[in-house]
This record gives structure tokens, C-alpha cells and sequence, in this order.
């Protein structure tokens, strides 16, 4: 349905650029507490979607927006339903939290107001993104995102380890942005449609076309880049390098979930094939055991939690596709509790490491005296990311071992690596939010303290409502769970999970996650170092492999440059002209349109005395012995066309090509003279046979082509339309003059342009050559013996 706040949808969406651009003077003025005024347009944000809630959950969708491109009928248009509104809100509100933590977290630092700039445009960008309806606005924002996530990432632009992240962010993601926007013209060709509401209205038309293959793996691509799926994994991690509020944000919440909303928001249209059921499962699946393991093996608390994203991550595009309701009704659950848990993890971690200088597991012990506030953000987020009843994440995993204990070979094996992913991330979620707080005071560099509210409201808000939303679980299903699981399944689904556990298989696998889990968290000395020799022993990895392509890039276009740009003007020219001579050639030979033979016009006697001299002119420029002749005898080409035209009655032309001719042979002949070249001309032999054939190929090439336009008939439109407008219009009666002047006035400008570079350039060259003379002539004054 069409909404009657469509310009207050609108000023959501572009909110987030306008609280960018006074972001740097709102921070020069009010330093770090600026964050409290900031975050008030990611608040209003929030508020306006939370009043769409009503309507969605109701079973509506919110449309809107404006004509964009009405030629080709692109819309700048919005289309909300439960998937997207769920995005929104997760992204406006935690946008809200990161805000106020960036406030605290960059106090004092130089640049501060250039990165909530920064933060703001991506949140810009990623609102637009989950909102898009049509093809074009949903590509240019997805590329957005990976343009500010490149300058968020390599924000501390002097460290090179954050510029390398930066590159390796932008070049995979925006590779992926490619291959998205190829999907996204495969789809618009296949189906017609160029918005998403329409092609979710399409039915099976994606799916029974041949071309679908094609178009999956193409916008696989896109997603599987932004999401980090193995084997794209690597620059997740390596984009820690970024300040912990990007990490939070971005890498955790917000933009490497864009992949799985793209996945989310094509199941309707391309899920339930054989293809869609096993790429996704197989990468995804994938995509978990390798970052839960990747975890294991670090002592950062930043890598041990973006491995775990990526783990995460992998799970979630699985279970998207695996094909059942049950498997999307727990992709929805885990997504949410997912941001909630993690965005609260990463703040904790950014906090004890601004407030004790170190992110080393080794180093941080006894911090729960200290940090009081943050201590109970971090156990309580990680007892939802274990799964512990009570919490939102316990809902999750309930129905995700609830989904996959179906039996069956691939459903048993992508169950063994959800729990094993489940078991490691159990482990993880408490080394960070527990280990760290608990025993004797550890040897930090710095004594600790509680931060400041800025720094532990946004950590314990998140933690508080993943155990909020477990205990009023039927509103949260109601309002946010069972409109996006019918979203992304495209069927009527009710989610009903509480807070009670599945009796039978999923209760079991609960508790053997749970011992495991604290096995895993009490032996994980013994798994880091069994990790370290597995990973030397294997060697290369996707990281390294990142490196070697750019190496081998750059090489490569050395090689490429130093063969199509070696400095030979005589090279470019022919290469210039061998492809003018195929370009107008080749398709006139492979469609058969080459001209007829016409017969030999009937020319009176000074016609042919004209071609005649034209054709001595060429003859002259052929056979001249030296340049200074070569470029005379070349003026008697020009004077010989002019004269045609003044025989045919075009003396405006006529006159235009003396002039041109005349200014030509002397400016070649000025500059010819002023430059140090030999007298005569030194090619071998070669060379000449060479340009021969170039020479003659683009003659005979040209000669067809007109030749071909002739034989043609007439269209006189243009010739109408001029011979009517010339004197209504631009009230003059040459309608020549009228042409060049008015109707092709940019085009004249442009070529009056170029022949005052031309004449600057060639002005330069001189007085360059005559101050050479001049300073030679002088030295070697200096130098001569004086006469007395």
C-alpha cells in the first residue's frame, strides 16, 4: 500500500547525509558530546519505522517514492515489509548505541568529526539498501556501502595494516557489487521487472527460465562477497583493523548482513531448486566450520568475535538455504539475536580495551571489581551467543537444531557443523565476556576503571534486550519474527518458539552444546595450539592468495602499459588507424553491406582538372624527399577539396576549408621548423610496407562507407526540421550558420576549444624551443676566449 508519509519516509532516508555533512561542525563545537545530538537522527529514524510496525505485522507492506528515471521507469521507491523493517530497525537503533559509544570511544581524538561523518553516511547507506524497491537504488546503495566502509576501515589512514584492510574490503566487496549489478541485469532481461515488490509478485518465471543458473550464481556473488562466505572470509577479519565502533557496526550488525538480506529477499523468487539447496548449504555450512575454528586459534578479542561473524554468518546463509519453514523461521531468530549479542560483545571488547590498553586474552583477568557495568554486558551477551535458556539466543538455537534433526545424509551433516559451529562459538562468546572478569587481577598496561556512560550504555542496552526479548517473546514474534520469516519464505509463517525448549532432539543437542561448550571454553589453551600447528602445517590461505593476485595484477598491467603505451607516437597512430580501418570494414564485410559499383560520373572538363591536381598533390606528398615539401604538397589536397565545393555551390564550406588548410600547412610548417628533426625521412622498409597497407585500408575502408551512404536514400528529416526551425527559432536565415552556432552551439564551443589548446600547445613548443636556442647561444658566449 501506498503511505501517506512518504516525505517523512523520504527525509529518513536521507536523514543520515544530512546529520553527516554538520557532524564536523557540530564536533568543533561541542567536542565529544556531540554524540548526544548526532544520535538523535538515527532515534527519529527508529521512531518512524517503529510506527510501521502495526501495519506490517498485520500482514501489509509500505510502499512509496518518487520517478527517478521516468524514461527507462525507474523509480527512486521503497518497499517495506517484515524483512526490511526488521533491517531498518536493527540498523537505525544500534545505529543509535554506536553513535553515543563513538562518542566516548574517539574522545579527543583529532579527527573525530570526520568519522561520525563516516559512520553516518554508511548507516545512510545501509538504511537505503534494506529499503530499496528498485534494482537501481538498491545497486547504488549497496555500492555506498562499500565506499564508506573502505574510509571507515581505513580510517587510521598512517597504519598501513588499515590501508591493506581498506583496499582488500573494497576490492573484494566491490568486485562482488559487479557481479551484483550483472545479476540485477540478467534478472530485469528474464523477468521484465526492475523492483523488487514486482518481481516477488513473478511467480516461477526466474525459475523456469534458462537463464536462471546464470543469474544465481551471478547474485551469489555479490552476496557471498559482502557477506564474507568462505572463500571471500578472509577480509573480515583483517577489517578489525578499524576502531572498534566500526567493528561493532559494520562487521557485526550491519553491513556483512547485507549478503544474507540479498539472500533473504531472493529466496521467494529463487529458492526451492536443486541449485539454491545446495550452493547455499554447501558454502554456507562452509563458511561456519572454518570461522568457528579461525576462532579458536586467536587471543584478540576482536579477531576471536569477527570469526565468529564469520561463522555466523555462514550459518545463516545455510539455514536460508536449506529449504524449510523451520530452517527459515530460526535464520530470522538467530539473525536478530545475533546483532544483538554481538554488537554488545564488540563494544564490551573495545571498552576493556580503551580503558586497560590491551585486547590480549593473556593479559586481562580480575576486571569484574573494576568494570562492574561492563562485566554484566559482557556475561549477559554471552550467555544469549552460548544459547543459555532465558535468552533470545536459547530461542535461536532451539530452532535451528529443530530445523536440521530431520534426518537424512545432508541434513545430518549440516547438523554436525552447526553444532560443532555452536559448540566453538559457546566457548568464544565467554572468553570474551566472561574470562576476562573473572580471577586475579591481570598485568594490563594500563589500571582499569568503568568507562564512561557513552561507552556502556549502547553494550548494555543490546545485552539487556536479547534477554528482554526472550521473555516477551510472543510481541517479539508478533511484531518482528513472524513478519520476516513470512517475508523471506513468501508463505503465511507464525513463529511460536518460548522460552521452554523442544522436547526430544533439540533439547538433547542444547544441553551437549552447553558441556561441550564449557569444555571447549576450559580446553581452549590445548585448541588455539592444536589450531596453530594445523594452520602452519597447511600454509597458504585465501589471505595470502588476496596478495599474490595483487602482485600479480599490478605485474601484469606493467607488462599490458609497456607494450599499448611505450611512448611511440608513430605506434599509437597505427594503432589507431588499423582499428578505424576494422571498425568501419569488418561489418560491412560480415552483413554484406558493402556498396554496389557505381557507374563513372559524367564530369565536365575543370572537375577532372581539379581531381587531377588533387591526385599530383598526392603524388608530391608521396614522393617529397623532404617534411617542409611533404607538408606543402599536402595543402594541395585541402585547396583541391575546397574548390570542389566551391564548384558544387557550397562557398560557406569552400571558404571554411581554404582557411582551414591555409592555417594548417603554416602552423606544420612553423612548428616543423622550430623542432630538431632530420631532413628527410629514415623508415625501413618495413615499417613503409606497413604503413601502406594501414593507409590504403582506411582510404578504401572510408570510400566504401560513403559510397554505401549515397547509394542510400534520402532521409530529409533534419533537413526539414532545420529548413522550418532555423528562422522561428534562431531568427536567422543561413541555416548553416543557424546550425553551428545555435542548434550545435556546445558542439562549436567544444571545437573552438580544442584548436585554442592546440594553438597554446604549439605556442608553448616554440618558446620552449627559442629559450633552448637562446640559453645555448648565450653559454656558448660565456665560453668563447674574450678579445682585448
Amino acid at each position: 500500500m501506498e503511505t501517506g508519509d512518504r516525505p517523512l519516509t523520504f527525509f529518513a532516508l536521507i536523514l543520515p547525509f544530512l546529520a553527516a555533512a554538520a557532524a564536523p561542525i557540530l564536533t568543533r563545537i561541542l567536542k565529544h558530546n556531540a554524540a548526544w545530538v548526532l544520535a538523535l537522527a538515527p532515534l527519529w529514524i527508529f521512531s518512524h519505522f517503529c510506527g510501521m510496525l502495526g501495519a506490517i505485522a498485520g500482514g501489509g507492506t509500505v510502499t512509496g517514492g518518487f520517478d527517478w528515471i521516468p524514461s527507462l521507469g525507474v523509480r527512486f521507491s521503497w518497499y517495506m515489509d517484515g524483512l526490511s523493517l526488521t533491517f531498518a530497525l536493527l540498523i537505525s537503533g544500534i545505529g543509535t548505541l554506536i553513535v553515543l559509544y563513538s562518542g566516548g570511544y574517539l574522545k579527543g581524538h583529532e579527527h573525530q568529526g570526520r568519522f561520525f561523518s563516516f559512520i553516518l553516511m554508511f548507516m545512510g547507506a545501509m538504511q537505503g539498501l534494506v529499503v530499496s524497491d528498485s534494482f537501481l537504488m538498491l545497486f547504488v546503495f549497496w555500492e555506498l556501502t562499500s565506499i564508506t566502509s573502505f574510509l571507515l576501515i581505513g580510517f587510521d589512514h598512517r597504519r598501513e595494516a588499515a590501508r591493506r584492510a581498506a583496499l582488500q574490503a573494497l576490492v573484494v566487496t566491490g568486485l562482488g557489487g559487479l557481479s551484483l549489478l550483472a545479476g540485477l541485469l540478467v534478472v530485469w532481461s528474464v523477468t521484465g521487472q526492475n523492483a523488487l515488490s514486482t518481481l516477488l509478485a513473478s511467480g516461477n518465471v526466474l525459475r523456469e527460465s534458462p537463464l536462471y543458473l546464470l543469474a544465481l550464481v551471478l547474485m551469489l556473488g555479490g552476496a557471498f562477497t559482502k557477506s564474507a562466505q568462505f572463500p571471500f572470509h578472509f577480509w573480515l577479519p583483517n577489517a578489525m583493523e578499524a576502531p572498534t565502533p566500526v567493528s561493532a557496526y559494520l562487521h557485526s550488525a550491519t553491513m556483512v548482513k547485507a549478503g544474507v538480506y540479498l539472500v533473504m529477499r531472493l529466496n521467494p523468487v529463487m529458492g526451492d531448486t536443486i541449485a539454491w539447496e545446495t550452493i547455499l548449504p554447501l558454502f554456507g555450512g562452509t563458511t561456519l566450520f572454518v570461522g568457528t575454528l579461525l576462532a579458536v586459534r586467536q587471543t584478540d578479542l576482536k579477531l576471536m568475535l569477527a570469526y565468529t561473524t564469520v561463522g555466523s554468518l555462514g550459518l545463516l546463509v545455510m539455514l536460508t538455504g536449506f529449504g524449510s519453514e523451520v530452517a527459515v523461521e530460526a535464520a530470522v531468530l538467530y539473525l536478530i539475536a545475533h546483532s544483538m549479542f554481538k554488537g554488545a560483545l564488540f563494544m564490551v571488547a573495545g571498552l576493556v580495551d580503551h580503558e586497560t590498553g590491551t585486547r590480549h586474552i593473556s593479559s586481562l583477568s580480575g576486571l569484574r571489581g573494576a568494570m562492574p557495568i561492563t562485566f554484566t554486558a559482557g556475561l549477559l551477551a554471552a550467555l544469549s551467543m552460548g544459547g543459555v535458556p532465558l535468552f533470545f539466543g536459547f530461542l535461536a538455537k532451539e530452532e535451528i537444531y529443530a530445523a536440521l534433526a530431520v534426518g537424512g545424509g545432508w541434513a545430518t551433516l549440516a547438523l554436525l557443523v552447526a553444532l560443532i559451529g555452536n559448540v566453538l562459538m559457546f566457548a568464544i562468546g565467554f572468553t570474551v565476556g566472561l574470562k576476562p572478569f573473572i580471577g586475579p587481577m591481570g598485568n594490563a598496561p594500563k589500571k582499569a576503571h568503568e568507562g564512561p556512560v557513552l561507552l556502556w550504555l549502547g553494550p548494555l542496552v543490546l545485552a539487556l534486550s536479547g534477554f528482554a526479548a526472550a521473555l516477551y517473546s510472543p510481541l517479539v514474534h508478533h511484531l518482528f519474527s513472524s513478519p520476516m520469516a513470512r517475508a523471506v519464505a513468501g508463505l503465511s509463517l507464525t513463529v511460536d518458539i518460548s522460552t521452554l525448549p523442544h522436547i526430544g532432539v533439540p533439547l538433547f543437542l542444547s544441553v551437549l552444546t552447553i558441556v561441550l561448550g564449557i569444555w571447549a571454553y576450559r580446553s581452549q589453551a590445548k585448541l588455539r595450539a592444536g589450531m596453530v600447528s594445523l594452520l602452519a602445517a597447511i600454509g597458504w590461505g585465501p589471505d595470502r592468495g588476496f596478495d599474490q593476485a595483487m602482485r600479480g595484477l599490478v605485474r601484469l598491467a606493467v607488462r599490458v602499459t609497456r607494450i599499448v603505451q611505450n611512448g611511440k607516437l608513430d605506434f599509437y597512430l597505427t594503432v589507431v588507424f588499423i582499428a578505424v580501418a576494422l571498425a568501419l570494414l569488418v561489418p560491412m564485410i560480415m552483413f554484406g553491406e558493402l556498396p554496389s559499383m557505381p557507374a563513372w560520373p559524367d564530369l565536365r572538363f575543370y572537375e577532372l582538372t581539379v581531381m587531377a591536381i588533387a591526385v599530383i598533390g598526392l603524388g608530391a606528398v608521396v614522393y617529397a624527399k623532404d617534411r617542409l615539401t611533404a607538408i606543402v604538397s599536402l595543402g594541395i589536397q585541402g585547396f583541391a577539396v575546397a574548390l570542389l565545393f566551391m564548384l558544387l555551390g557550397a562557398p560557406d564550406l569552400s571558404f571554411t576549408q581554404f582557411m582551414v588548410e591555409t592555417l594548417s600547412v603554416v602552423i606544420l610548417a612553423l612548428v616543423m621548423t622550430r623542432l630538431r628533426l632530420a631532413v628527410t625521412e629514415r623508415r625501413p622498409l618495413g615499417q613503409k610496407a606497413l604503413d601502406i597497407i594501414v593507409s590504403t585500408a582506411c582510404g578504401v575502408a572510408f570510400a566504401l562507407l560513403l559510397l554505401k551512404v549515397t547509394q542510400l536514400p534520402f532521409d530529409a528529416t533534419l533537413s526539414s526540421f532545420f529548413e522550418a526551425h532555423s528562422k522561428a527559432i534562431a531568427h536567422g536565415r543561413n541555416i548553416v550558420n543557424v546550425i553551428i552556432v545555435d542548434f550545435r552551439g556546445l558542439d562549436t564551443l567544444g571545437e573552438i576549444s580544442v584548436v585554442m589548446i592546440a594553438g597554446l600547445s604549439i605556442l608553448a613548443l616554440i618558446r620552449v624551443r627559442t629559450k633552448g636556442h637562446e640559453k645555448v647561444k648565450t653559454t656558448r658566449q660565456e665560453q668563447a676566449p674574450c678579445e682585448h
